[in-house]
């Protein structure tokens, strides 16, 4: 299918809609407890569990209205669906709070990887939306890779170490925020890099 365009908040719609509505969800059913199949689950758990098919919703229409969807996009996918289904499954609200330092940590894994090998593999997921000088790939990578390690790093000691609701607030805005502006920080430090797109 070929790529199209598509309304910019419309994306962004579909993009971060899933974990607001997991947000808003949670604050609403924090207190409760629901019996399903003669199981007892805590609020958090069934927002959890609700959480899965509303994203692949929404990641199925954006496939639908852009005709792509990103390797990240792919991965984040397929732990939520995992670690939705063991959460479900133990009834253990920890499974779906690891699968973000998972995350992080499979990021940093492979970027670090890269790095080893010389190669930035940044550059292979966003090259074609961000053209930049091999270096500048590099330093951003390996910028990058730092910044996955210590977000997973903090995501473990904060589910393990504060109450389910700062954790959730944490997940939604401040890990998501701190991404946007380590990332907007790094372009403006780049600039040097950065390939200026053919007047053509």
């Amino acid at each position: 299918m070929a790529d199209k365009t598509i309304n910019p908040v419309l994306k962004q719609v579909l993009e971060l809609g899933p974990t607001l509505v997991f947000f808003v969800l949670y604050l609403w059913i924090k207190d409760e407890m629901y019996v399903i199949g003669g199981t007892e689950y805590s609020g958090f758990i069934v927002a959890a569990i609700v959480f899965v098919p509303i994203l692949l919703v929404s990641m199925a229409i954006l496939w639908f209205l852009t005709g792509e969807l990103s390797r990240m996009q792919i991965f984040t996918a397929i732990m939520v669906i995992f670690f939705g289904g063991l959460t479900a499954w133990f009834n253990d609200e920890r499974f779906f709070k690891m699968k973000t330092t998972i995350v992080y940590g499979f990021f940093a894994v492979m970027l670090g990887i890269g790095l080893l090998r010389g190669r930035s593999y940044l550059q292979w997921i966003m090259g074609e939306a961000l053209p930049m000088e091999p270096a500048g790939w590099m330093i951003l990578t390996r910028r990058l890779t730092y910044l996955f390690i210590a977000l997973a790093i903090a995501n473990e000691v904060i589910w393990r170490t504060q109450s389910d609701e700062t954790w959730v607030w944490l997940e939604t805005f401040a890990f998501p925020a701190i991404m946007f502006v380590f990332l907007m920080a790094q372009v403006a430090m780049l600039q040097q890099y950065l390939i200026e797109p053919d007047e053509d």
